[in-house]
């Protein structure tokens, strides 16, 4: 080791020692696999995912009280955006690519993003209806957004030619727009051979190990109340799950630290642990039952990549609106990701997109935020149902000729278009019958308010 990173180990213990205190960072720092185990490490984090480990600590679930903002604000902004971004090739560039890291680190001279304005940010994903943002604080190329001491060579945006902490500013944007803050962050660093081989190199298995530890202490320390934290890439050598690698990073107790500093925050399971919430990732289409558990659909405005590529191509507002539909009435959120270029500007198509989803919300909000799915299960391609109060809406994605049947027993008060167009109906045994407006499928989801009689 050289004195280098010598020191840079050191700085970036240091946060460590604060939280575990020197006796316990030793015990983290030992040997990763005794000779003494009977089951190999992946099989214990397997154990964990079958529900047969109280290391997936159950204890640390946030309550449904806690988790009620959350399912109530139904659709997020992603911001993947590093020094990536330069070279335009997508967020995966310098894995996919084979750059050499001491290569890809020159990007860093290059990181001066003339126009990063977090609050013209901000102010995008509130036009767009959403009620949350997540900003990639640190992806798996290794470089932070933010002043952090433990990383590893210094190779954060203090150090680049941005010269300041880029994620305090964000932080305080969103805050101001009135949203929820959420923080991304990846423990894996594709930097460190050991990422790849942690049992054959586990000297540098541990720096990989202390730099992620000291990095989320830094996050979760040093910018007030974080709203979410968004895990990415538990998984070691992109095999696997995160659950297969939960024992390197001891995931269980790495959550329960962050739970030290915020208490309330909400987790995605991408650490190894359980998470408060699960994720389906990618733009295919949402199909099937109402799912017990909260979820999050998550995808890339831009067809290309996560990370900012040239060509300003984005997909259409109906085909996100369709998405928000099926995840709301499947008991999910939608988390939109938009790509800003290399000096922070967002692409004009996706900017053009997520206003024209925010006209939708603002006049069909009231059949999504807030809500809960049900009480009837969705029929693919056809409709799915929110309900508030003795409110039912019927998100119908597809008329069916003849009209739609819906099994909704008891007494209905009024049924009523949210876009103000007629709607004519009659009971029918089991239910009721709705017939087609005149113009059917003119937007691509119609939505219908069944007011319930009162008792």
């Amino acid at each position: 080791m050289s004195r280098e990173r010598s020191v840079t180990a050191r700085r970036a213990a240091a946060p460590l020692v604060r939280w575990l205190g020197v006796a316990a960072l030793a015990l983290l720092l030992a040997p990763m696999v005794s000779s003494a185990q009977i089951l190999t490490d992946e099989q214990r984090s397997a154990n964990k995912v079958s529900g047969g480990d109280p290391a997936l600590a159950p204890d640390l679930l946030l309550p449904d009280k806690d988790m009620a903002w959350w399912r109530d604000a139904k659709f997020g902004i992603f911001i993947h955006w590093g020094l990536y971004a330069i070279p335009g090739r997508g967020e995966w560039h310098m894995f996919a690519d084979h750059v050499p890291a001491e290569e890809y680190a020159k990007l860093a001279a290059l990181f001066r993003p003339r126009h990063y304005d977090p609050d013209q940010w901000a102010a995008l994903a509130g036009d767009a209806g959403a009620r949350y943002m997540v900003m990639t604080a640190r992806h798996h190329d290794g470089f932070s957004l933010f002043d952090s001491p433990s990383s590893y060579g210094h190779f954060d945006s203090m150090h680049s030619a941005a010269g300041r902490d880029l994620i305090a500013p964000f932080v305080t944007a969103v805050r101001r727009k009135g949203l929820r803050v959420g923080l991304y962050y990846s423990p894996l660093d594709w930097r460190f051979p050991a990422y790849f081989r942690p049992k054959e190199l586990p000297d540098n298995a541990r720096l990989l190990k202390q730099q992620t530890w000291g990095q989320v202490e830094e996050l979760m320390r040093n910018y007030g109340k974080i709203d979410i934290l968004w895990w990415d890439g538990g998984w070691l050598a992109h095999q696997g799950t995160d659950a297969d690698a939960a024992w390197f990073w001891e995931s269980d107790r790495l959550n329960r630290m962050v739970r030290s500093y915020q208490p309330k925050i909400v987790i995605n399971p991408r650490s190894g642990w359980q998470g408060d919430f699960d994720i389906a990732e990618g733009p295919a289409p949402i199909t099937g039952p109402i799912r017990a558990r909260p979820w999050e659909k998550t995808f890339s405005l831009n067809p290309a990549a996560w990370g900012f590529t040239p060509g300003d191509n984005a997909m259409s507002a109906d085909d996100v609106i369709v998405l928000i539909v099926n995840a709301v009435v499947r008991n999910g959120n939608v988390l939109a990701n938009m790509s800003p270029d290399p000096d922070g500007v967002i692409p004009p198509k996706q900017v053009a997109t997520l206003r024209a989803v925010g006209a939708w919300l603002r006049q069909n909000g009231r059949a999504v935020y807030g809500t809960r799915p049900g009480p009837l299960q969705p029929v693919d391609g056809v409709y799915g149902t929110t309900q508030k109060g003795r409110s039912v809406f019927v998100h119908v994605l597809r008329w069916p000729e003849g009209g739609l049947s819906l099994p909704l027993e008891g007494r209905i008060a009024s049924i009523r278009d949210m876009s103000g167009a007629r709607v004519s109906w009659q009971p029918q045994p089991g239910g009721i019958r709705i017939s087609a407006p005149a113009h059917p499928n003119q937007a691509p989801v119609t939505i219908l308010e069944i007011r319930r009689a009162g008792s």
